[in-house]
């Protein structure tokens, strides 16, 4: 059997549930994790030891790893208020990336607010304070150079804990999922993705497929961007930042530039829209658990060391 056939399902299941955590509401009181029987366990999931760090690594920024497998140190903690973005869902602490992420996000806000008239931009996930798999959720956004922006503007008021907690975001797709809703995408939406995808730090940018199809009929002038925007599943409610691996991190496993030109074509979206596609058959197999994740046996060194190491002083 063909093997991206094989692993289909997988990657459906592991980027929809991230998409789905971005609606999964929070908590105004989360509870600390419960201390490890035996956190020196070589058979414990890693994503147990990195979700218990609350606060990133004493050791200078160093990215290890690629985007799903792998850990930074020395992250960076987006602040939850800026006059142009708010971060969403606190209580998963997961606003800290690599400071040149931050420092994107922090540009883009700006731009929203003159480019697409919005107040600012709603922040979701971003990474753990030292990287690494998380508890729940996403199974890349590990070595602090992916970000989640929701598709929702900013509000023209500072928002509640509660809010950020219990806030959905809007979802951008019709019903029968071959285009987006006219009623809430908007020419904002293009303006904050081209502007996000004009970064020349940016690798890509995820979308669900019937974004990239209207962003594909409704941009104008330089159509560059569109090569690094990709349709992937998921991703209805928010669009995903990946920046390139950082210029000296050579410990950072990145990904080649796209090619194929604005992967605009019938061709190029054909696939995404087919009916097995956009209404998949129910599995005839009894759902699996989820995976246990990587065993601290088979983390590496390098990410150990950051995990060993002393928490950075805020």
């Amino acid at each position: 059997m063909n093997r991206r056939l094989i692993l289909i399902p997988f990657l459906i299941s592991l980027i929809v549930s991230s998409d789905a955590l971005a609606q999964d509401k929070g908590t105004v009181d989360p509870k600390p994790l419960p201390p490890l029987a035996n956190p020196n366990d070589p058979k414990l999931a890693a994503k147990e030891l990195f979700a218990r760090k609350l606060l990133p690594a004493a050791l200078p920024t160093h990215v290890y790893g690629f985007y799903s497998h792998g850990c930074i140190a020395g992250a960076e903690a987006l602040p939850i208020n800026g006059d142009t973005w708010q971060v969403m869902r606190l209580s998963r602490n997961r606003n800290w990336a690599h400071p040149d992420m931050v420092a994107l996000l922090e540009r883009l806000s700006v731009k929203a607010h003159k480019d697409a008239g919005w107040p600012g931009i709603l922040v979701g996930d971003m990474g753990q304070p030292r990287g690494g798999p998380t508890f729940t959720g996403h199974a890349s956004h590990q070595i602090g150079l992916d970000a989640d922006i929701w598709l929702t503007p900013m509000p023209d008021h500072r928002l509640s804990r509660e809010e950020r907690e219990e806030m959905s975001a809007t979802m951008m797709v019709r019903d029968d999922r071959l285009d987006v809703d006219p009623k809430v995408f908007t020419p904002g939406h293009v303006a904050v993705i081209r502007d996000a995808a004009m970064e020349p730090s940016v690798q890509r940018i995820f979308v669900n497929a019937a974004i990239k199809k209207a962003l594909c009929r409704e941009a104008t002038g330089d159509r560059s961007w569109l090569s690094k925007v990709r349709p992937w599943w998921g991703h209805d409610y928010h669009f995903h930042i990946r920046m390139k691996c950082p210029a000296g991190a050579g410990e950072c496993k990145g990904q080649p530039d796209q090619g194929g030109g604005e992967g605009c074509s019938k061709a190029d979206l054909a696939y995404w829209f087919k009916d097995s596609i956009i209404h998949p058959a129910p599995s005839k197999e009894p759902p699996k658990p989820p995976p246990h994740g990587m065993t601290m046996a088979a983390l590496p060194a390098t990410c150990k060391a950051v995990l060993a190491a002393p928490d950075a002083r805020q």
